[in-house]
């Protein structure tokens, strides 16, 4: 099994907040595609990252997780290529992880 995570920023690069109808479309396209879907949303996570070494850069994020049999990787670049231009964003980190369901 393959753990998929998505960080998604709550603000874009300008720092203007996204809005919820945003989230709530990747919720849906995930769970139609994937069959179910963890959000963890109830406290943003902090993202921090050194930009370069004068500059740090924060965000903050929740993190939406799918799990699947098989992963699909052209269709998860194309996927995060969405996400960054409808969240307007340089880039969204998407994970994926091997797991063992017990």
């Amino acid at each position: 099994m393959h753990l998929v995570l998505l960080f998604l920023p709550l603000y874009d690069n300008a720092q203007q907040a996204l809005p919820k109808s945003l989230f709530a479309d990747v919720r849906d396209e995930l769970v139609t595609q994937f069959g179910g879907l963890t959000a963890h949303s109830r406290a943003p996570v902090d993202g921090l990252w050194q930009e370069d070494n004068s500059h740090s850069v924060r965000d903050d994020l929740v993190v939406y997780e799918v799990m699947m049999s098989e992963l699909d990787r052209a269709w998860w670049k194309g996927y995060r290529e969405s996400l960054q231009t409808r969240f307007r964003q340089e880039h969204v980190l998407i994970r994926v992880q091997t797991v063992e369901v017990l």
